[in-house]
């Protein structure tokens, strides 16, 4: 996959990300790459058979994304957005995060929040085994909480980040096609509970092409998750 016209830091070698096309960690990523106007090329990984390159280049935690800029490796997706903000500055591209100090440490919290409260109990509610109603429910109850939160944050503005896309809508956009996941499993519908925010993630898809671009089918995520059910032996 390529985005447009390379710029900045990757004169220098090529660009390129290793993810999984359902991640929404690496998504994030393609987001801000098409955002910024970086021309790079994905490599798709296999999450049951992790490939040489990435081992090497995330010896840590061997996960998606990483992104490989003239040879070196930058890991964990909220950092990558920061690089990424950083190293392609140059192109008269808008900022994700605000230059504000206040506002850029508020925008770091609310995406770290994403991914310790909101993912962990999606997470749960997928990953829970089959029969299992009571852990279901309390996993549930904990996105919906998390969800609720998420759209008192973004109050009545069209975009976490204001009038534009920012750092936090690209953090958390990429798990919208993840919502029919926890509905399916958790009981419940996103647009009900939360109707501003289903209203958001609409928002992002149609106004932005780097997102729409940049995310997977809902029903594509569904089935790969009931393949990993299968896989784990929780059906």
């Amino acid at each position: 996959m390529e985005g447009d016209k390379a710029n900045g830091a990757s004169s220098g070698g090529g660009v390129v990300l290793l993810n999984c096309f359902v991640s929404p960690f690496g998504n994030r990523v393609r987001i801000a790459l098409k955002l910024k106007g970086v021309a790079y090329e994905e490599k798709a990984e296999n999450l049951a058979a992790k490939s040489p390159l990435l081992l090497s280049s995330n010896p840590v935690h061997g996960q998606v994304p990483v992104l490989i800029v003239g040879g070196k490796p930058v890991c964990e997706s909220l950092v990558i957005l920061e690089f990424i903000d950083d190293a392609f500055s140059a192109a008269g591209k808008p900022p994700l995060l605000p230059a504000d100090p206040y506002a850029r440490a508020h925008a770091r919290f609310w995406a770290s929040y994403v991914d310790t409260k909101l993912n962990a109990a999606g997470m749960r509610v997928w990953r829970a085994p089959k029969g299992a109603a009571a852990a279901v429910e309390e996993a549930k109850k904990d996105a919906v909480a998390a969800l609720k939160t998420l759209e008192a944050e973004l109050g009545g503005k069209p975009y976490f980040g204001g009038d534009a896309l920012g750092y936090v809508d690209v953090a958390l956009v990429p798990f919208a096609p993840w919502f029919l996941t926890y509905e399916r499993f958790g009981g419940f519908t996103v647009a009900g509970e939360c109707p501003a925010l289903a209203a958001w993630a609409d928002r992002c898809v149609k106004e932005n092409v780097c997102v729409a671009e940049s995310l997977p089918e809902a029903e594509h995520v569904f089935q790969f998750v009931c393949g990993m059910r299968k896989a784990f032996g929780l059906d």
